[in-house]
């Protein structure tokens, strides 16, 4: 039972990573940046929410009316202001742009946060749990954050095959000269693209603020796992996010249960045993496909 209860509990921490790592996914997808600023804006996010339950008492969950659209504005402003002018220059500009993004960043929240950790107030529901068997125990926050984690990959699916600028995001993301010359404005679709996955980082900030203490520096272990679970499931691919978020949190709850220090561990090893059996991910599918 207790090795039941470890998948269990790693199946429901794939939500959180998958929700972490949709934003990522979908980046890469549309415009094929690796943003290294991730991370530190999932905490942003989740010190927007701590702020506004901390101040003004605001339902942690209500904080995501105000966090998702603050969210999708920084998203939209960092494409448009520094994003798309770094693309001009190849590949590796808006990686470096990125990485001084989360740096600075970084040092603002210290500045203005401090080193301490914190935590969002979830109130009941945040230590909640259903009974399964005698030794098996779902909690509420953890199940909520997997149905949201999957609604989320799935409504992304659905916008990028049924909209307008779902499939302007796949035809920039196919050839852009085509798509430049098809009438689409790659600057403003990159922009939408962003702000929609920056938007995304919003809940997944929260609900990770909510889950667990964070910090300034939190940002760099928040980047590692959405990475890795971009990176197990397969680049560009959503469905394949999803799953990569799953076997990420199994592998590490099931190490977990070996040995509490062996968790993050066993993550890693998992990995790099895809990344060197499977280099292109469990899933090989574009996000545009």
């Amino acid at each position: 039972m207790d090795w039941l209860n470890a998948v269990l509990q790693g199946l429901l921490l794939g939500g959180l990573y998958a929700l972490l790592a949709a934003g990522l996914s979908l980046m890469f997808g549309v415009m094929r940046i690796v943003n290294l600023a991730h991370g530190v804006l999932a905490v942003v996010a989740a010190y927007m929410g701590y702020f506004l339950v901390h101040n003004f008492h605001i339902n942690a969950f209500l904080t995501l009316i105000v966090v998702i659209p603050v969210m999708a504005g920084i998203g939209w402003v960092l494409q448009m202001g520094l994003f798309n002018p770094s693309l001009k220059s190849g590949g590796l500009a808006p990686i470096l742009v990125a990485f001084g993004i989360a740096v600075v960043i970084t040092n603002l929240l210290q500045a203005f946060f401090t080193a301490d950790t914190r935590s969002i107030d979830a109130g009941m529901l945040g230590v909640q749990s259903i009974q399964v068997t005698d030794t098996i125990y779902i909690g509420v926050f953890p199940l909520i954050t997997f149905v949201v984690g999957v609604l989320v990959i799935a409504g992304l699916q659905v916008y990028l095959n049924r909209t307008r600028d779902g499939r302007a995001m796949r035809a920039a993301s196919d050839d852009k000269d085509a798509a430049q010359l098809m009438g689409i404005d790659n600057r403003r679709i990159y922009a939408k693209a962003t702000a929609l996955a920056i938007g995304i980082v919003g809940i997944a900030g929260v609900f990770l603020g909510i889950r667990t203490q964070f910090s300034p520096t939190y940002g760099d272990a928040t980047l590692i796992f959405a990475f890795e679970a971009v990176i197990i499931g397969g680049l560009g691919s959503l469905w394949g996010t999803l799953i990569g978020g799953i076997v990420l949190g199994v592998a590490q709850t099931v190490g977990a249960q070996i040995n509490p220090s062996y968790g993050v561990l066993f993550g890693n090893l998992v990995f790099l045993a895809i990344l060197a059996f499977r280099p292109t991910g469990l899933l090989q599918k574009a996000v545009n496909s």
